[in-house]
């Protein structure tokens, strides 16, 4: 198979395509040719050497979500076969013509998507639907504030947090930006460049779904309501912060958080099922659209991860085999 490889930490130079042997399918496992495969934040961390891949995983081969046809099926896989279009969640091995993975982190490919869109899903909204829904609780009529809500976390947790009756407010670096979150739904957006979103919202929120981190912990943690929950997914300015315990004590507020990678697989098939359940009908009906700002060719993923280092891109970054 033809595989993006690490050579080195490094800039998006370090990405080099070669050819690897292909992968065979071990119990439970199913063998997919993958005809793309989305680009996220944890592949650029991992090729920096700052997100190294968790034990079993490709320690050289990025790439967390794909999207293609079933071409053999190890021993025990009972719900796929051979021919099927499906999109995956990953531990890694991602850019590549042929990948392996456990049967139980597959889901079908929406009704109406082709496979470049089904492969911008698995990361995103097996994360969002995680974190804003399962450990962030929100609900029907709640306020919730994505930062970063141009990105692909954000344009998933816009479009659910709509869907299941949420008011969403989002910030953003630029007016366009902004546009297109409110396209998307967004009911109020900020441009975090020329605005203080702390001063914009004094009416608070319920559920912050924070990328940032630093500087802005005590501004989220200022702004919940009673009872409100802090959900962090990254924390691209510093983890570091200080916070009143008393403040968090008399507003009974969570401060929570999770990162999927490394979590079992146990855990993600059963995300995945929850996963198929509450998110592929709001796909299926039109209530949910995948975004795709670019696609670019597999031996291009270079280019794709400085595409994305820029921040320009509103929505998702994809690679197509080719195959």
């Amino acid at each position: 198979m033809n595989a993006v490889v690490i050579t080195k930490a490094g800039g998006p130079e370090v990405l080099a395509l070669q050819e690897r042997p292909d992968p065979a399918p071990a119990k439970g496992e199913i063998l997919l040719r993958v005809e793309a495969a989305g680009v996220n934040r944890p592949d650029v961390f991992q090729r920096k050497g700052n997100y190294p891949a968790p034990a079993g995983a490709s320690s050289d081969i990025p790439g967390l979500e794909v999207a293609g046809i079933v071409e053999a099926c190890g021993p025990s896989v009972s719900r796929w076969k051979k021919g099927d279009r499906i999109c995956a969640l990953l531990a890694g091995g991602g850019y590549a013509t042929h990948a392996v993975v456990d049967e139980r982190h597959c889901l079908p490919v929406p009704k109406g998507l082709d496979l470049v869109k089904a492969a911008s899903l698995p990361e995103t909204v097996f994360t969002v639907w995680h974190n804003v829904f399962e450990r962030g609780g929100l609900r029907q009529g709640e306020r919730l504030l994505v930062h970063g809500g141009s990105s692909g976390i954000g344009i998933t947790a816009i479009q659910l947090a709509k869907a299941f009756g949420a008011h969403v407010s989002i910030t953003a670096g630029t007016e366009e930006k902004c546009e297109a979150c409110r396209s998307l739904g967004a009911d109020v957006t900020i441009n975090y460049k020329t605005t203080d979103f702390e001063l914009e919202l004094q009416d608070g929120v319920d559920v912050v779904l924070d990328m940032i981190g630093g500087d802005y912990i005590p501004k989220n943690l200022k702004l919940l309501r009673e009872d409100g929950r802090l959900v962090f997914i990254n924390a691209m300015k510093g983890g570091k912060a200080e916070w009143n315990a008393l403040d968090i004590m008399r507003r009974r507020l969570t401060i929570t958080g999770s990162t999927l990678r490394a979590r079992d697989a146990e855990f993600k098939a059963a995300l995945a099922g929850s996963v198929e359940q509450h998110v592929w009908p709001l796909i299926e009906s039109g209530k949910f659209r995948p975004v795709i700002y670019r696609t670019f060719p597999l031996s291009q993923a270079a280019e794709a991860h400085a595409l994305m280092e820029t921040s320009q891109h509103i929505g998702k970054i994809v690679l197509v085999t080719g195959t």
